[in-house]
C-alpha cells in the first residue's frame, strides 16, 4: 500500500518512467524501422515529461517579477525553454528519419531491419 501511495504521489515520474520503458521495448523488439522511430519518439516524449515535472513547483506562479507584490513561489522557466528546443530538435530529426526511410525503402524494397541486414551480408 505504502508503494501505492508513492507513486501516486510521483505520478509524473511513474508515467515518465513507463513511457520510457515503452519506447525502449519498441525500439529493441521491433524490426520496422518505423516502429523503431515511433519508439525512439515516445522515449523522447517520455524525457520531455520528466524535465518539465522537475520544473512544476506546488503552488508556484508564472516567473513575471512585479518589485510590489510579496514574495512568492515561482516555477522554474528553464526545464520549459529546454524542452521547447528540444521539441524543435526532435520533430526536425524525425523528419530526417522518416526521409531517410523512404529513400531506404525505394532503394531496398524493404524497411525490416532485419532483411537490411541480410541485404548487407
Amino acid at each position: 500500500m505504502n508503494l501505492l501511495i508513492k507513486l501516486y504521489l510521483n505520478f509524473n515520474y511513474t508515467v515518465a518512467m513507463i513511457l520510457f520503458l515503452i519506447g525502449l521495448y519498441a525500439v529493441t523488439s521491433k524490426s520496422n524501422l518505423v516502429k523503431k522511430l515511433l519508439g525512439f519518439n515516445i522515449m523522447e516524449t517520455s524525457v520531455f515529461l520528466f524535465f518539465i515535472s522537475i520544473g512544476a513547483v506546488e503552488g508556484g506562479k508564472a516567473p513575471i517579477i512585479i518589485e510590489t507584490a510579496p514574495k512568492t513561489l515561482y516555477v522554474n522557466p528553464l526545464p520549459q525553454a529546454l524542452i521547447l528546443t528540444g521539441i524543435v530538435v526532435a520533430v526536425s530529426t524525425t523528419a530526417l528519419a522518416l526521409s531517410l526511410i523512404i529513400k531506404i525503402f525505394e532503394h531496398c524494397k524493404t524497411i525490416e531491419a532485419d532483411k537490411l541486414r541480410e541485404m548487407e551480408e
